[in-house]
């Protein structure tokens, strides 16, 4: 079976496309045969899972011994580190929670540093190499295992997921430390698939309309309703069932996608927000009929408003009723212990939803209660006492007792900033008439997040989460893996260009721009602009320039690329103007008896998830070998 990958690159043959959501709390993969693209195989369950989540994805942890090897990753990694003694594993490197650095550090490098819970810093694209080679030992030992003989890795299309919200350096990175795993490589770069969450997610709730509209008209009964109950009393009766059994949350949704589905036409409008651990990003979708292709309708756009943020403010809260400096050092001094807390914080997190009356219990390590009182000399029960924290007692067993309203408290800030910006999303004139929302992504599977978004945008659209949240990203890139150009057009996020010299016109260029050159007027700093933010850009479509070398000898032509926020950009001096790449044409190995005026004319692309160019040597139609880098340069 053949996957086209684009009109240029050579069929290939991939019998497999796996994908790896690697999350900023957690990670997985999913995997689905190119002969049977409508059987997407979730990776098995993970050794050493908590109790109380189900464990289809593995904590995004990993751990290098201290002679900065990598050792082990999720589960294992954060069991082991648990059970060193605190004298050896103060020497070991443990990372979690490490994918954000990609989207915070604003000047991102090869070079750029992750800090281990022990206070050491390796670099960044070792740590993501190391993560990613991991994913790909487990996915090739159990696709062999699978077929009863070795897999090899070329056989595979690989599909790494990010934020839409990250920027070219961080996808670009993501690519590096992919190469450096092995996954794919500079020579072959369309064995390695760069997606972006919410359009994963965005391709996966389309889908779910083929099977669900099987079973309405074969008339089965769906969930004990027969289809006729469904399509008009679905909702009245779900609603009661919902009522009396809280934990089928998702038996709404269910119940009416057969109805959801044929009621989506030609032109239909739906957002998908995608709430992860880090970050939370939202799209908006256009279904085009008749292949179902999706357009998109308005730039991605979210921020750092992921269900770490829930974690910052309990961090918040043990500072304000232990100090910050006690917790600061307990965190250097007794990582694993910290881990530990942090390990016992989430599960009562996931316990966190609108309607709890009861406590909520966290279990503090013997070595919080016992360092606490070496640091500060009393009890933390007399911490507590001191502290008049609301809502948050001490509790004879040893633990910390949350009362509901002090757990929805450290939910608040995040939930309001998600709801705030999609209230902003909702204003924007491109984004009238969303028939649906669709919530996905781990931090999705929150109670007080449903509920919160259910209560803002609930008269606007219909407001649906898909059963198995967490996993909806991983299945919908294995579809984006096996079919790349179900996405026809796109948005771009920033205006790009370049700086060039424009013959200088009298009354329109500001004089200060004026440059005199063998006896031409040229003015300097021209923003040639590529593209514009928010500019719908299709599937494959391309802008052209045309280069010149200086000199005739020249072998390298290196052009700067510029971006910036604003749509209407004159010059590269402008403020928010900034050099964020490079254009590098090398002309080595091209025929220099050419006249003495080459003309390189090259081709860019901004319709995909990665910026990418091409370009040929007019005189003598050869490709010309082209880099466009937004990381090195």
């Amino acid at each position: 079976l053949y996957l086209k990958v684009n009109k240029d690159a050579v069929e290939q043959l991939f019998l497999v496309v796996v994908a790896i959501d690697f999350g900023t709390t957690s990670s997985g993969y999913a995997y689905s045969f190119t002969k049977e693209p409508e059987c997407i195989h979730v990776m098995r369950r993970w050794e050493g899972g908590d109790p109380g989540v189900s464990n289809q994805k593995t904590p995004t942890t990993i751990l290098l011994t201290p002679e900065r090897k990598f050792h082990s990753f999720g589960y294992a990694a954060r069991d082991f580190y648990h059970d060193l003694d605190p004298s050896e594993s103060k020497h070991w490197l443990y990372f979690e929670k490490f994918k954000m650095k990609l989207h915070t550090t604003s000047n991102l490098t090869m070079e750029t540093d992750l800090t281990a819970a022990n206070g050491k810093k390796v670099k960044a694209l070792e740590i993501f190499a190391y993560a990613l080679q991991f994913f790909k030992e487990q996915a090739l030992k159990e696709l062999s295992d699978q077929a009863g003989s070795d897999f090899e890795n070329t056989e595979v299309r690989w599909v790494i997921t990010v934020p839409a919200i990250w920027k070219q350096p961080a996808k670009q990175f993501m690519r590096q430390a992919a190469y450096k795993a092995g996954m794919a490589s500079p020579e072959n770069p369309e064995q390695l698939i760069i997606a972006l969450e919410p359009e994963a997610a965005s391709i996966y709730c389309r889908k779910l309309r083929l099977h669900q509209m099987i079973e309405l008209s074969s008339r089965a009964p769906v969930n004990g309703y027969s289809p006729s109950d469904t399509i008009g009393t679905g909702f009245t009766q779900a609603k009661e069932h919902v009522r009396r059994n809280r934990q089928s949350r998702t038996f709404l949704v269910e119940n009416v996608i057969g109805e959801i589905w044929s009621e989506l036409e030609e032109g239909d409008r739906y957002i998908v927000v995608d709430s992860g651990g880090g970050t939370v990003d939202m799209t908006v979708h256009q279904i085009r009929l008749p292949e179902g292709h999706l357009k998109e309708l308005y730039k991605a756009t979210g921020g750092p408003y992921g269900s770490l943020g829930v974690d910052y403010e309990f961090e918040k809260l043990l500072c304000k009723i232990f100090g910050e400096d006690f917790i600061e050092q307990f965190k250097i001094k007794r990582p694993a212990a910290w881990v530990d807390l942090m390990i016992a914080f989430e599960s009562r997190k996931r316990a966190a939803a609108p309607d709890r009356t009861n406590p909520l219990n966290i279990t503090l390590p013997f070595s919080f209660i016992d360092y606490y009182k070496k640091f500060r000399g009393h009890s933390v029960e007399h911490a507590l006492r001191k502290s008049n924290v609301d809502f948050v007692k001490w509790s004879s067993q040893g633990m910390l007792r949350m009362s509901p309203d002090a757990m929805n408290a450290l939910f608040k800030p995040t939930i309001d900033q998600i709801v705030q910006h999609l209230s902003d999303v909702f204003d924007k004139p491109e984004v009238t008439n969303v028939k649906f929302l669709f919530l996905v992504g781990g931090f999705a599977e929150s109670p007080l997040l449903q509920q919160a978004v259910q209560s803002a945008f609930g008269s606007r659209c219909r407001v649906i989460i898909p059963q198995d949240v967490g996993l909806t990203i991983l299945k919908g890139a294995v579809l984006f893996g096996l079919d790349p150009a179900v996405i026809k057009v796109r948005r771009s996020p920033l205006t790009y260009g370049v700086g060039v010299l424009n013959r200088f016109v009298e009354g329109k260029h500001p004089p200060e721009k004026l440059l005199i050159k063998d006896g031409t007027r040229w003015c300097t700093d021209v923003f040639d602009k590529f593209i514009s933010a928010d500019q719908s850009v299709a599937l494959g479509e391309t802008v052209t320039r045309s280069y010149t070398p200086a000199k005739p000898s020249q072998l390298v032509i290196v052009i700067n690329i510029y971006s910036s926020e604003q749509d209407n950009v004159s010059f590269i001096t402008e403020s928010g103007v900034k050099k964020c790449g490079t254009l590098r044409l090398d002309l080595t190995g091209t025929d220099a008896s050419v006249p003495n005026r080459r003309e390189i004319k090259t081709l860019m692309q901004f319709g995909d998830t990665e910026i990418k160019a091409m370009a040929i040597d007019v005189a003598t139609s050869k490709s010309v070998k082209v880099g466009i880098d937004f990381l090195n340069y």
